[in-house]
């Protein structure tokens, strides 16, 4: 029997929805996270609790969406072997190559930044990883920069991944990694803010709590109009694009789903919350919390609506 998260054409479920999330947030917090160190953060940026976010968010949401991959497949065991043999016409395999690059240069520039505290909790031994991160250090911008290039890739290959199912009509969108790109940094602000604030208590006065909260409202503003451009595309392709489009948006579960739980609930309350309320309450720890909670529960959403929507209509 048919229902909204059991169906014929169903192949991926909410376990990957989970995976896309995670993936998606750990690239937009190494965005966030970059544009502070360089543009914002004065003295040691190790100090910052937005940053001490960063270093456990980043690597938290690419293993732990990772390891739900590998356990979600049929042979959980044979993984290593495509991260040993490479296919280039495969999305997946091109996806395993930048998923291993951009780990090993993300924990590269952590230890960068926190090499101090590092070696203090080494205390002493294996002090060629002191020596190994000065090393490193000497290329800290070409890293930064190449790292950053590795996150806006990975967040846009998440879309990228989905829009390669060429039987699914509103999945093969090149609007796709776009709007994931933007939802994944729209993630990462709110991850930071979250954690930065309320876990490694990052004064909500900072200026990198000010530029965070500037930089959400366009984000959002943005992936709202991605959004727009996402179904309008569809609809103005017709056929079975068109009518996969009204499947998902024209009325039943999933339309009630996008409407008052993405576009509602994780879009729109945010940032009216944002826009109409007095400065003094956007730095209570209670709105941050909700207003954060939120736009991730959005996120969260959205990921999870464009998979299961996107597999109702077959080409």
């Amino acid at each position: 029997m048919n229902s909204a998260f059991h169906f014929d054409s169903l192949v991926w479920d909410w376990i990957i929805a989970i995976y896309l999330f995670l993936a998606g947030m750990s690239a937009g917090v190494v965005i966030v996270g970059l544009y502070l160190k360089r543009k914002v953060i004065t003295g040691d940026a190790s100090d910052n609790g937005i940053m001490k976010a960063i270093a456990w968010l980043a690597p938290f949401g690419i293993i732990v969406g990772l390891l739900i991959l590998v356990f979600h497949l049929t042979k959980p065991l044979d993984f290593w072997k495509i991260m040993i043999y490479y296919n280039p016409t495969s999305v997946m395999s091109m996806g395993v190559i930048l998923f291993q690059v951009y780990m090993a240069v993300l924990f590269v520039w952590i230890g960068i930044i926190f090499r101090t505290t590092i070696v203090n909790f080494l205390g002493g031994k294996f002090q060629f990883v002191d020596g190994l991160l000065l090393k490193f250090k000497s290329f800290e911008n070409g890293i930064e920069l190449f790292l950053g290039f590795l996150a806006i890739a990975l967040a846009a290959y998440t879309g990228f991944l989905l829009s390669a199912l060429q039987t699914y009509p509103m999945l093969n969108n090149p609007v796709l990694p776009i709007l994931f790109l933007f939802s994944s940094l729209s993630s990462g602000a709110a991850a930071c803010l979250l954690f930065g604030i309320l876990v490694f208590k990052e004064d909500a006065h900072s200026s990198s709590v000010a530029w965070i909260h500037s930089f959400e409202r366009p984000v959002v503003m943005f992936e709202l109009f991605v959004l727009v451009t996402f179904f309008t595309g569809l609809i103005f392709t017709g056929g079975q694009h068109e009518a996969a489009a009204w499947n998902a948006i024209g009325g039943g579960f999933w339309s009630n789903w996008f409407w008052f739980g993405v576009v509602g609930i994780g879009m729109l309350l945010p940032l009216a919350m944002n826009y109409f309320s007095p400065s003094s309450t956007k730095h209570n720890h209670g709105f941050i919390l909700t207003v954060t909670s939120l736009s991730l529960i959005g996120v969260l959403m959205l990921r999870t609506f464009v998979l299961y929507a996107g597999q109702m209509t077959v080409i």
